[in-house]
């Protein structure tokens, strides 16, 4: 068979057996984060969140139309979609890694001999199939997400470039340079990772064109390729939109035309000042203008998929994040202009005040029928600042862990030497190394492991002394235990000093793209404190890259064994060596922990969440995680379409407040009355408290009514001219309209002798933000109307301190005007509609024979659910329904797997325990009493290792909260009258009591 034809073959087997892999262990259903969220603007063509990704959606939105009508199976078939881009990445890598191979074997213009195809074809499989089972690259293969379409097109790219370089002397060879602009501009519509290969790819044009090669041009041509990337990222990307947003500015305030009528004036002008100019390097014979205009013609088309953003917007979808429906609010959406941007040159300490303030960049918004200056975007001026400066944020969270990890003491000012050792060991170290160790060396498990070096959690480990370690269970018996002995990165490392060796330029090439979608990536996004959640997925690229010199790792061992073997005795052996170790070995480490397939919890959270809420009921959502899946589940499956989602972490904005006043599916509109200008963008952004000394709680109406008024008594007025509403008190109240209450069966007849006359509560922050305020005018005019319910992680602050008045039902809390009880602190339970949505409405995503659960199942919805059944049994006791207080118990029991993931799950097992003996359930409390502490020992038994080989090594915490655990058993099992069991427990504890005195001397202390 001719060399291309096996090339072609093999590339396609590598797609298949890709695509098999990632079919077989697909998640299901929505995953957790933004997949739900994706997944519901792709199914509807809406506007999902900042900076927009209208190519993803349109070919999710193709996938989904793979369901036939089957809403249950769209997350299904767009989780596919990604499956499938990321084997076709895998295909494209493996025709990289044998173009080269032959470079390094073969001489341009000769044809490869039987024994270098082997051994090409040999290296190409093992790079390709290798990076099938990596750990990151495999995590965004199996569910809705943009970075795995993204590496599909850094694949494509870099291979074009080669495909270029082979043909480059060939007659329209150049074509291949215009795919390479096409795929970037569409690229532009999925993620901007692609940019990234543009230095690398300038470098490869150098080599392949220029007729001497040195230092100094090389090094100005990589500063050319630095160049393009910032002129695609900053002319193309945001200028072109910024320019355009301007001219409309200009058309519409000064020419009186139609809103976005200039702006398509102005790209119709741009393209056509294009097109003059490739037809006037036609005539004039200039084919290096020529090709530039083509290609920036071609990212422009590729580009053009963002037209879709303000075309969906004017059609008010249900999900259109920023309604981005003129040119000036599409060019702050693209930019984020909303988001704080890190400075990255120069800029302030995290202990730095402000000295002054400037005026910034002027900020629009479109009016009736002109845009409005809303004012100029500040910028504060402070008194200690940097070059490079990473650790700047002022934030108390962030300023207490930077302390932490620099060691710096209270009151002590950084230097520009800490400022260099958060970069290198957190920013550099952690947040990138550590990533790339978990790919091609090992890690112990999938927890999170961001604050700490030392630690066992979220951290890498080659495997090879662990076993001199003496892991916990926990870690040695979990499937997320993944050590790969570090053999894929020494065979890299082979390939790259390999690849240095033989081919230094192409070479050069590759580490210049490893470094630009790694390190580089690092110091431009400038992560200053610990994230949501782990981001190794934004460096999928340069892992990509490295598994290339994987691949070529064959050919350096292939090298050394002919020194000893013959030629085809080597080859074979290299690669069958190679293939066991990379494939076969990480295939069957990763496997457990990346089959997703048997799971199906978010969905099922997400279906909880809603079935909870009484009908027409208004939901209050924060995190990412209680919003994306709850998107998902309404908009695609139509579950609940009554209930009215808001989001109080996007409810700041005036167009999020704006789209709550709008019916959507079958809710109807949010009861806001505020007309748009009372809350429009640069009005009541927010609305600061000044005491008035007022002696008793107001009413909530008052309240409202005076903070929207245009009255200038109800303002604060300021030296320069200026004034604003203020928030007189912080002490609300709220009369409640029993009958309305009644009516509206808010309660049942049992519970109207619990309705209170008035509701009070005070304020826990210093000011109100603009969802602040919207919320307090569905308070005021709902009139009990809807049900007004609350998902259960609702920092109080947001909820403008309505706690006391919060009572759960489930995964939600629902305000209710009940009596306080005597103890404010205390939750609050209505207990029999919680029991029915727990324990008879409720799924859960087969928790319990799950072959994988991933880490916020286990560490942070595990756990809620466990203390959820735990204050429901607690309270149906309490209320004399002890029957169904135990039934509760063993529905958890019955639907949640047997894992003790840490030491907070462990304290919740340890409820469960206490509660089922108080119910006389003594062989429920038994079974998690031993699981607890087996768990515990297992921990107790690896810090007390620790602390004899590295005190710095073991967690206090841990041992602390351990054997307290123990002590706690160990009563609540006396009490049970189980005394053997509350013996050993209690042996158990003046062991450990006596084995970690010092550490516990040092809390007590």
């Amino acid at each position: 068979m001719a060399y291309k034809n096996i090339n072609n073959l093999l590339g396609w087997v590598c797609f298949a057996t890709a695509a098999v892999t990632y079919v077989l262990t697909l998640e299901p259903s929505v995953s957790f984060w933004d997949c739900g969220e994706f997944i519901s603007c792709a199914y509807r063509l809406q506007v999902s969140h900042q900076p927009g990704y209208p190519m993803f959606a349109m070919l999710g939105k193709a996938f989904s139309l793979l369901s036939f009508g089957d809403r249950a199976k769209v997350a299904y078939f767009t989780n596919v979609s990604s499956a499938m881009a990321s084997s076709a990445a895998i295909m494209f890598m493996f025709w990289t890694i044998s173009m080269l191979a032959k470079k390094l074997l073969v001489k341009r213009g000769e044809k490869p001999n039987p024994a270098q195809t082997v051994l090409i074809m040999g290296a190409a499989l093992v790079g390709a199939l290798g990076f099938i089972y990596t750990d990151t690259f495999w995590f965004s293969a199996v569910e809705t997400v943009v970075f795995s379409p993204a590496m599909l097109c850094t694949a494509v790219v870099f291979w074009a470039a080669l495909k270029w370089e082979a043909n480059a002397d060939l007659p329209g060879a150049d074509r291949w340079l215009v795919l390479i602009a096409y795929v970037m501009g569409l690229s532009i519509g999925i993620h901007l990772l692609n940019l990234l290969t543009i230095p690398g790819l300038t470098l490869i044009y150098y080599f392949r064109r220029s007729k001497q090669v040195t230092p100094m041009k090389t090094f100005l041509m990589f500063l050319l390729g630095v160049a393009l990337l910032a002129f695609l990222q900053f002319g193309v990307i945001q200028y072109s939109v910024k320019m355009m947003a301007y001219f409309d500015l200009f058309t519409v305030n000064n020419l009186g035309l139609p809103f976005n009528l200039g702006a398509i004036i102005f790209l119709a002008a741009l393209i056509g000042v294009i097109v003059w100019g490739i037809s006037y390097s036609i005539r004039k014979h200039k084919p290096a203008l020529n090709l530039a205009l083509l290609c920036i013609l071609f990212i422009f088309f590729g580009y053009s998929s963002f037209t879709m953003i303000p075309i969906r917007a004017h059609a008010n979808t249900n999900l259109d994040n920023y309604h981005p429906d003129n040119a000036f609010a599409l060019q702050e959406y693209l930019s984020r202009i909303q988001y704080v941007a890190p400075p990255l040159i120069y800029g302030e300490y995290f202990d730095a005040k402000p000295i002054d303030q400037k005026d910034g960049i002027s900020l629009y918004r479109k009016g009736d029928s002109k845009y409005e200056m809303i004012g100029k975007k500040q910028e504060l001026v402070y008194d200690h600042n940097t070059i490079l400066p990473r650790i700047f944020s002022s934030d108390a969270p962030d300023v207490a862990f930077y302390k932490d990890w620099l060691h710096l003491a209270d009151g002590q000012s950084p230097t520009f030497a800490d400022n260099m050792k958060w970069l290198f060991s957190w920013q550099v170290y952690q947040m990138y190394f550590r990533y790339f160790m978990w790919n091609f060396t090992g890690r112990y498990n999938d927890a999170d492991g961001q604050t700490s070096t030392r630690m066992i959690n979220g951290n890498w480990t080659s495997g090879w002394f662990d076993h001199g370690k003496q892991l916990p269970n926990a870690i040695t018996h979990s499937i997320t235990y993944a050590p790969l002995y570090a053999l894929p990165l020494i065979i890299g490392l082979l390939g790259m000093v390999y690849h240095f060796r033989k081919d230094k330029k192409h070479a050069l090439v590759l580490l210049v793209m490893f470094f630009f979608m790694g390190i580089a990536i690092v110091l431009y996004v400038n992560q200053y404190n610990v994230q949501p959640r782990e981001r190794d997925y934004s460096y999928v690229g340069s892992f990509y890259a490295f598994g290339i010199w994987i691949g070529l790792g064959v050919l350096a061992i292939a090298d050394v064994l002919r020194r000893r073997l013959t030629a085809r005795i080597a080859s074979y052996g290299s690669i069958a060596i190679c293939m066991l170790l990379v494939p076969v070995l990480v295939a069957v480490k990763e496997w457990p922990g990346h089959n997703r397939s048997t799971k199906k919890v978010p969905h099922d959270l997400a279906y909880n969440y809603l079935i909870s809420c009484p009908k027409n009921a208004i939901l209050f959502t924060y995190a990412d995680n209680e919003t994306y899946p709850l998107w998902y589940i309404q908009e695609v499956e139509n579950v609940r379409p009554d209930v009215r989602i808001i989001n109080l972490s996007l409810f700041t904005g005036d167009w999020n407040i704006r789209q709550m006043q709008s019916a959507i599916n079958e809710a109807a509109a949010a009861p806001i009355t505020m007309p748009y200008e009372k809350y429009k963008d640069g009005t009541r952004d927010i609305i600061r408290f000044s005491d008035a000394k007022l002696p008793d709680s107001v009413e909530i109406k008052e309240v409202f009514d005076f903070i929207t008024s245009d009255d200038p008594r109800a303002k604060a007025q300021y030296p320069d001219g200026s004034s604003e509403n203020y928030l007189p008190t912080k002490n609300f109240k709220l009369t409640v309209n029993k009958q309305a209450v009644i009516a509206n069966h808010v309660v049942t007849q049992e519970q109207e002798s619990r309705v209170a006359d008035v509701m009070e509560w005070k304020l826990p922050a210093n000011y109100l933000t603009k969802g602040n305020l919207a919320l307090l005018d569905i308070m005021v005019h709902n009139n009990w109307k809807r049900p007004i319910c609350f998902a259960e992680s609702m920092p109080d602050e947001d909820v403008i301190g309505l706690h006391k008045y919060m009572y759960k039902e489930g995964q939600i809390y629902r305000l209710l005007p009940f009596k306080p009880s005597a103890e404010p602190d205390e939750e609050k339970i209505n207990s029999l509609v919680m029991y029915d949505n727990m324990v008879n409405k409720y799924k859960w995503g087969n928790m319990k024979n799950a072959s994988y659960l991933d880490s916020q199942t286990v560490q942070l919805f595990y756990p809620m659910i466990t203390a959820n059944f735990t204050s429901l049994a607690n309270s149906l006791a309490a209320e004399g329904h002890t029957a169904m207080a135990v039934k509760a118990l063993h529905k958890l029991d019955d639907s949640t797997p047997d894992i003790t993931a840490d030491m907070n799950v462990a304290v919740r097992q340890y409820y469960v325990a206490d509660s089922a003996y108080h119910l006389q359930d003594v062989q429920l409390g038994n079974k998690y009493v031993n699981r607890v502490m087996a768990y515990v020992k297992d921990q107790l038994d690896y810090n007390y290792r620790q602390l004899q080989k590295d005190a710095d090594t073991i967690s206090v915490r841990d041992v602390q909260m351990g054997v307290s655990l123990i002590n706690a058993m160990a009563n609540s099992t006396k009490v049970a009258s189980q005394i053997a069991l509350s013996n050993m427990l209690t042996a158990g504890l003046k062991d450990y009591e006596t084995k970690f005195s010092s550490v516990l001397s040092k809390q007590l202390n």
